[in-house]
């Protein structure tokens, strides 16, 4: 069901007029926004912290970390192209939600410059989903996202590096120490995957950057398997009241 919705909406898309990725207004060329929505985009710039790329109320010295991040450094880094609010929010729950893959590739720019200077030995991996997850949907969003950024950045794609090995439940409403235990055990490295990941920075793509638990679970496994450094890479990421400063729009 969800591939003949996503081929009704591919043929409705190539007879309508382009629409706004975000509020579906006509606009001039596929992929762009309308200039209200454009203009709301909540881009996260420098400063942030170099960990996890929180963005800073005020100017930091360079390297500086968040307080989360001083105490518990994460095993990865990450960085989000936008903050998941306003129009962002509405791109990010049409590609997740509203079989509208296609917005992946819209959003490829965006992603290419959250992700800054990539190394050479960077190899792109996506995070999971579960296989009955996926079969519901018809897609991953975040392999959508994946190559996406491959294209745009010319480098290596491995989709199904990273498996569930099991359905978790929905991580919404549960705190940071309930979504670790959710994921505790759940996402592995194929065995095949393994020889292609040694000694190699992963770029882990995700839709969206919350508690980053699931990255964790993901950056886990991938380190055991011997990465050398893992580097988030989100299309939005969640930041609370208080927490954000430097965000243009």
């Amino acid at each position: 069901m969800g591939r003949l919705k996503r081929a009704i909406w591919a043929g409705v898309d190539l007879l309508l007029p382009p629409r706004c990725a975000a509020c579906g207004t006509i606009v001039d060329a596929q992929g762009s926004f309308c200039a209200p929505c454009f203009a709301a985009l909540p881009f996260i710039t420098a400063p942030m912290c170099v960990s996890c790329g929180l963005p800073f109320e005020t100017p930091q010295p360079e390297g500086a970390q968040c307080a989360a991040c001083l105490a518990s450094p994460p095993r990865f880094t990450a960085r989000a192209a936008l903050a998941y609010d306003g129009p962002a929010r509405e791109v990010v729950l049409r590609l997740k939600h509203g079989d509208r893959p296609h917005l992946a590739g819209d959003m490829a720019a965006h992603l290419r410059r959250a992700a800054g200077e990539l190394p050479g030995d960077a190899l792109i991996v996506p995070v999971p989903l579960h296989r009955w997850r996926l079969w519901k949907r018809g897609y991953n969003q975040a392999a959508e996202l994946a190559k996406a950024l491959a294209a745009a950045t010319d480098r290596p794609l491995l989709v199904d590096a990273l498996v569930r090995r099991r359905a978790t439940a929905s991580s919404q409403g549960l705190n940071p120490s309930q979504r670790r235990r959710n994921l505790a055990g759940a996402i592995a490295v194929r065995t095949a995957a393994r020889p292609l990941i040694a000694g190699r920075c992963i770029v882990l793509v995700d839709d969206v950057l919350t508690t980053g638990a699931t990255a964790d679970a993901c950056a886990r496994a991938l380190l055991r398997a011997k990465a050398d450094a893992v580097r988030l890479l989100t299309l939005a990421r969640v930041v609370r009241p208080g927490s954000a400063g430097h965000i243009a729009s």
